[in-house]
């Protein structure tokens, strides 16, 4: 926790700032995404918002209130200051403020005023603010205008978002939920319209659009409610046995139980969430979503998370790759003779006749696939990515097939999964005049795009296949030979694919992971990487130790805990504690059926721990790993993984504990 004389220099530096121009940009460099100072914060959401010089529009209201429903309006305004508990007199002018400016924002928009539409929950917090009735006006048409996505009331493709965003993050809740139907409209139109400010408590609120408007992202209301349903997965699903409505009840109310400790966490992870999702669909959709423009259809129908060529091939080419970025693992769909003709170099080739044709050889291929991306990620080959990207060929005669093989890996719960929009159709166009530099073994004379009409009649019989066919073909060809043999060759060949297939492989000193452990302490970097290592801890078992929390905290050999949130790398988060000992680390899970009481998850020895790791624009996320020195490798083989407020602190008493251990054993 930051010291009041860093508080006051912080609140210092955003005065003097305001004293100039500033962005929201420049506020949140200061801030962080703290909760504001009271005095500076009507300034502060007027900067963000874009306002501040605005001026007062309500001049042009000519004060006649004879809107259709005026009277619902007027009785509504009433019975929202009544539970605001001002006094009589501050009631009134409360009341006709409210009035006038939903009557001018009606008028001005030529909309129709509807009852529990969010907007007297949007004002109460901008009521707070005490400013000028101009200044209210100014602010609720910005956060109204900007951040409410406006197909919550038209097309609901909103809520068609948020749906294919559980999908990605959380296949199996989303498929639970399908089952049960419930759709994400049934119960996160109120969090949309209010922007939380109908189910959280006023401060909760408050804090909360500190964050998110610091952030100046529109689309942070999909993250928000992400956290929200992610985080209560496990009693969401525990509810298999209850009602439709009794779930969609308790849905809809899980805001409610934040508190305002709570908003740094909450918005630190919905970042988190947001920086491990591709960001296509947001600059494709911001139209429909905010300005009730586009076509609905693409998201309605979409099958999963879309991800555009510019996207994909941006992320190839970033040559290093961070636990908070996304990195792609592409997978061609399209039949043999079609990548054969023209792919790109880093895309793994599934052919997805197969899944009809010979099921057996297409489960072997799909193993041979997740082996292909495990040893990819390993050795942080620019083919590999947790996330997995679908291409097919952007012709309906194709990618029927394609679709089937997206769903049969949706249906088996795999998380992360995405489709290229417009396949290799969109690819070609997008390279145009460079493709033979960018595809590769691409022929003209058999590419889709460049002869259609001969590429239908072509049979994969004649068709050769090139010297220069990439090792992701070379795999597929092996799962069509059914050979374990030439399998394992080829699924070895990912890490070296400058050596030929049959070649045995070498590594050289540039392939080697960690460094050279000579009994020093254990690494602390800033640049986390995952050292290939899948998390398959066992989960909960029968011999967990259940604890009572303070009591086992108050023990005389904990000389330090953290409340913290485990990270698992399926994207799921439990409220935990990291308690440290002078020699073990040890995991302590809260339970939410029992208050107060815990689990103790896991006890690792702090000697086992060979690395610490973080990310340099995500502190609080730390990793830690344990292993043992292999040659002049480290051999790791587990991490776990938190995100630590007090993250600084926490790194250095662990730090400080394996030293002593060391100075003891000299």
């Amino acid at each position: 926790m930051a010291s009041p004389i860093e508080n006051s220099q912080w609140v210092t530096e955003l005065e003097n700032a305001l004293q100039e121009e500033c962005s929201a940009t420049d506020i949140y460099c200061i801030c962080k995404g703290k909760a504001l100072p009271e005095k500076l914060r009507s300034d502060i959401w007027q900067i963000c918002l874009d306002v501040k010089d605005k001026g007062n529009q309500l001049d042009h209201f000519n004060e006649v209130f004879d809107l259709p429903n005026q009277t619902v309006l007027r009785e509504d305004c009433t019975n929202f200051v009544s539970k605001l508990g001002n006094d009589e007199e501050d009631k009134l002018s409360v009341i006709s403020d409210l009035e006038s400016v939903i009557t001018f924002y009606c008028k001005s928009r030529n909309i129709t005023y509807t009852r529990n539409n969010g907007w007297l929950d949007l004002l109460a917090p901008i009521l707070t603010l005490k400013a000028p009735r101009s200044t209210t006006y100014n602010l609720f048409e910005a956060i109204r205008d900007t951040y409410v996505p406006q197909s919550c009331h038209n097309d609901g493709s909103a809520f068609h978002i948020l749906r294919l965003l559980l999908l990605y993050h959380d296949p199996e809740l989303c498929s639970f939920l399908d089952t049960k139907r419930i759709s994400p409209d049934q119960y996160c139109l109120v969090w949309f319209q209010s922007l939380f400010a109908s189910t959280c408590n006023l401060e909760v609120v408050i804090n909360m659009w500190d964050y998110y408007f610091q952030q100046s992202d529109q689309f942070f209301i999909f993250f928000l409610s992400l956290i929200v349903v992610v985080n209560a997965r496990d009693q969401i699903i525990s509810m298999k046995d209850e009602s439709r409505e009794k779930i969609v009840t308790s849905l809809m109310n899980m805001p409610c139980g934040l508190e305002a400790d709570d908003v740094s966490d909450f918005c630190t992870l919905a970042q988190y969430y947001a920086l491990k999702t591709p960001v296509s669909f947001k600059n494709d959709l911001m139209q429909n979503i905010y300005c009730g423009r586009g076509d609905s259809s693409l998201v309605s129908q979409a099958l999963c998370l879309p991800v555009t060529v510019h996207e994909l091939v941006e992320n190839t080419n970033h040559e290093t790759s961070s636990v908070d970025a996304v990195r792609f693992f592409l997978v061609d769909c399209r039949p043999i003779e079609h990548y054969n003709a023209g792919h790109l170099p880093t895309a793994f080739h599934l052919d997805c006749n197969l899944m009809l044709q010979e099921p057996s050889a297409f489960a072997t291929a799909v193993q041979g696939l997740l082996s292909a991306q495990k040893q990819a990620l390993a050795h942080k080959s620019n083919a590999g990515g947790e996330h997995l990207c679908f291409l097919g060929s952007g012709r309906n005669e194709e990618d029927q097939y394609t679709h089937m093989v997206v769903a049969s890996f949706l249906q088996k719960h795999t998380q992360y999964v995405s489709l290229l929009d417009g396949g290799y159709m969109a690819v070609h166009n997008y390279f145009s005049d460079s493709i033979d530099e960018f595809l590769q073994d691409h022929n003209p004379k058999c590419c889709i795009v460049c002869a259609p009409k001969y590429v239908s009649n072509v049979s994969q019989a004649n068709q050769k296949p090139s010297q220069s066919q990439d090792l992701f073909g070379k795999i597929s060809a092996a799962m069509k030979s059914k050979s374990a043999e030439v399998k394992g060759r080829l699924i070895d060949y990912i890490v070296n694919p400058n050596a030929s297939p049959t070649q045995e492989r070498h590594v050289s000193s540039s392939d080697k992971i960690g460094k050279r452990y000579r009994d020093v302490t254990p690494v602390f970097s800033i640049d986390d990487d995952n050292d290939g290592v899948t998390d398959e801890r066992t989960e909960l078992e029968d011999n967990q130790e259940l604890v009572q929390i303070q009591s086992y905290i108050k023990k005389p050999e904990i000389i330090e805990h953290f409340p913290c949130q485990e990270v698992k790398l399926n994207g799921f988060m439990y409220k935990s504690h990291l308690l440290v000992t002078n020699s073990e680390l040890i995991v302590l899970r809260e339970i939410p059926d029992i208050k107060g009481s815990g689990e103790i998850i896991v006890k690792r020895p702090l000697s086992a721990i060979v690395k610490i790791t973080a990310r340099k624009r995500h502190p609080e996320l730390i990793t830690f790993k344990y292993g043992v020195p292999d040659g002049e490798n480290l051999k790791i083989s587990d991490m776990d993984r938190f995100l630590i407020p007090n993250a600084d602190k926490a790194t250095k008493v662990v730090s400080d504990q394996i030293l002593n251990q060391l100075k003891a054993k000299e």
